[in-house]
């Protein structure tokens, strides 16, 4: 991202000089890391997303692949995380989707995923994410990455996903280059969850 960007973003977190009694009321944001998916691939993965009765699919603009999840932060924090994230080197980069998969919990299915082929490169990438996290003084979540784009999310009411993960176990997409992460708000709606780019950090 260049310098004008980082300035643009830096004055969209400012936060107005308030009264201390109501410098603690300022409302959190929830951040994440990501790559975003482009339009052609995000366009593939819509043809799977069917066959799950009850199931919550995710819409087009909200296909990623998750980095770090942040969680709650305030902005003088997203702007530190900016700022680590500026600093962040990678190198050129080829991904591609192939196989589905869950996520569960107490033995139900809680997600559907497509998953990303094996990459050293990817994982070099999201752990340099996750160690500026840490240097602009955040936590991450210490759990194994699992290079994944989330296709839905379901709930006790939705149906069983065994036929599904059947008739896309050969999911195999096009290889495509990635440009660049990206540093999103995550907006908590009725619907679901609405995902907003803040800042991109394009590969150099």
């Amino acid at each position: 991202m260049n310098r004008r960007s980082f300035n643009n973003l830096r004055m969209a977190l400012v936060v107005p000089i308030a009264p201390a009694a109501n410098a603690m009321q300022e409302n959190p944001m929830r951040l994440f890391v990501a790559l975003p998916v482009p339009q052609h691939i995000a366009e593939a993965l819509l043809d799977t997303m069917e066959g799950i009765a009850g199931a919550r699919w995710q819409d087009a603009d909200n296909l990623h692949i998750t980095l770090a999840f942040v969680g709650e932060v305030t902005r003088h924090q997203a702007q530190d995380l900016s700022a680590a994230l500026e600093c962040v080197a990678w190198r050129d980069l080829a991904l591609r989707i192939t196989g589905v998969g869950t996520f569960e919990k107490k033995g139900r299915a809680t997600a559907v995923w497509a998953g990303l082929a094996q990459n050293s490169d990817l994982i070099d990438l999201q752990i340099r994410v996750a160690n500026a996290c840490r240097r602009a003084g955040l936590a991450v979540e210490a759990r194994k990455f699992v290079p994944h784009v989330t296709l839905a999310r379901l709930n006790s009411a939705a149906a069983p996903v065994g036929e599904w993960l059947m008739a896309n176990s050969g999911l195999s997409l096009a290889r495509w280059q990635a440009e660049g992460f990206a540093l999103y708000k995550s907006h908590l709606e009725r619907g679901g969850s609405r995902y907003e780019q803040l800042a991109r950090y394009p590969l150099v």
